[in-house]
């Protein structure tokens, strides 16, 4: 099998598409005799890897290294010349429609896997006048592929709601290898000269407004010095608050893990999230969440794994957070790796596509061990 994925969410330091490709390229080489090549936006034509293809596409400005294609043809062409399998399409935008139009041509199947809440992101940026016809696209383009995938139920849902019929949930995953409660450091609160038994949440991410980081801040002005957050993350900002702390810079998931496992919890303030890799990277790193019961993180984090903000109003969040530390937090830490390991690591979740992809081609399921026998 010949497998390529297309999409132009693949940046040096983009977030969870590019984490999920390269966690299936990996698991692919390591379980199975699949060809898996990668075809992304790139400043030329060539190799970026031996996986790794470019096309040449204009960068997108204030997008943190992302890159748009304005043509559907160049990749229409380049997709033919590598003649895969199967194509899986990562974004909606042209290279969606030029994985459609080359699995036509090629007459293979084709995968569109949805992301990103389209609706909202184009209504944040141009008003919601523009939702009616966001849904229309999303419909027109998602109900040509053979098979839609989304990370969640919620982005299932919206898909059903728009008239989308062939979705299934197929839910990301994490590293718990790299993300693990053996990372955790007693040294990080001395780095941030904080007491040892200190209240220690952090937040990492982006700093974009669907994070709400200004209500997190809030939140903690709220909450006084008996808690403290780290800010991690890009362009993060450095408020005047004596219990905030900010790495207002990127870091790699070593550092990231080492970050997650020597706090007590990760607060969220996100409402919109599609699926939420970082909520799995700190129960993967054994500790609990306090995020809002909006999106797909209801979806990760129950009762027993942390405990969800009915808003994320500054209030409500500091009152979850105070409703957290009533409760056994090393108990609830312990249980959101439990069920990382039962439902979430790589391992788990890109077996069971792998089996999507086989059903695709006509093939039975590889079952435990069979993988590398599917060529």
């Amino acid at each position: 099998m010949h497998l390529c994925d297309l999409t132009m969410f693949y940046a040096p330091h983009s977030g969870g598409v590019r984490r999920y490709l390269d966690a299936k390229h990996d698991w692919l080489a390591r379980h199975t005799l699949v060809r898996h090549t990668l075809l992304t936006p790139g400043p030329y034509r060539g190799l970026l890897a031996p996986h790794q293809h470019t096309l040449c596409a204009p960068p997108l400005p204030f997008s943190d290294g992302y890159r748009f294609p304005l043509r559907t043809r160049p990749w229409v062409k380049y997709l033919l010349e590598l003649s895969p399998d199967l194509i899986e399409a990562g974004d909606p935008y042209r290279l969606g429609w030029a994985a459609l139009e080359a699995g036509q041509r090629l007459g293979i199947p084709t995968i569109g896997f949805y992301h990103s809440d389209l609706p909202r992101l184009i209504a944040a940026r141009f008003g919601n006048w523009t939702q009616a016809v966001t849904r229309r696209y999303v419909r027109h383009l998602y109900r040509r592929y053979d098979q839609v995938l989304t990370p969640s139920q919620v982005m299932r849902d919206q898909l059903l709601e728009f008239g989308v019929d062939n979705v299934q949930v197929q839910p990301l995953g994490v590293d718990a290898e790299r993300f693990h409660p053996r990372r955790h450091s007693e040294h990080l609160r001395r780095e941030l000269g904080l007491p040892r038994k200190s209240r220690l949440l952090i937040f990492a991410g982006r700093n974009a407004r669907e994070k709400h980081i200004d209500r997190l801040v809030e939140a903690f002005r709220l909450l006084g010095p008996d808690y403290h957050l780290l800010l991690v993350g890009p362009e993060m900002p450095c408020p005047s608050v004596s219990n905030i702390s900010a790495f207002a810079r990127y870091v790699g998931a070593a550092e990231l893990s080492r970050l997650l496992a020597g706090s007590d919890a990760l607060v969220h303030a996100g409402d919109t999230e599609t699926f939420g890799l970082i909520v799995l990277e700190a129960m993967a790193s054994g500790i609990p969440v306090v995020g809002v019961n909006a999106g797909a993180v209801p979806e990760l984090v129950t009762p027993e794994t942390g405990v969800l903000s009915p808003s994320c109003a500054a209030r409500d969040l500091a009152d979850a957070v105070i409703a957290l530390f009533e409760q056994d937090v090393a108990a609830m830490g312990h249980a959101a790796r439990q069920a990382v390991e039962a439902h979430w690591t790589w391992d788990r979740t890109l077996a069971r596509l792998f089996d999507i992809y086989l059903d695709l081609l006509g093939q039975p399921p590889a079952g435990t061990g069979t993988a590398r026998a599917a060529g």
